[in-house]
C-alpha cells in the first residue's frame, strides 16, 4: 500500500455489474480482498507501486 497512511476515507461506488464480478475474479486470483485489489490497481495506474502480482 502507499507506505504509512494517516487516515482513511471510505465512498461508495457504482459500478457496472460485469465490472464488478471482473474486479473480484481478480482479486480472488490473487489472494487479496476487493479492497485491496482495487487500491492495488489504483495505486499501480498512478506509479506508486509496480503493476506485479505482490499483495499490498
Amino acid at each position: 500500500m502507499l507506505g504509512c497512511m494517516d487516515h482513511e476515507v471510505r465512498i461508495t461506488l457504482r459500478l457496472p455489474a460485469d465490472l464488478h464480478a471482473w474486479l473480484v475474479a481478480e482479486a480472488k486470483r490473487a489472494r487479496r480482498s476487493l479492497n485491496s485489489e482495487i487500491l492495488h490497481r489504483l495505486e499501480a495506474g498512478r506509479g506508486d507501486i509496480s503493476a506485479d502480482n505482490e499483495s499490498p
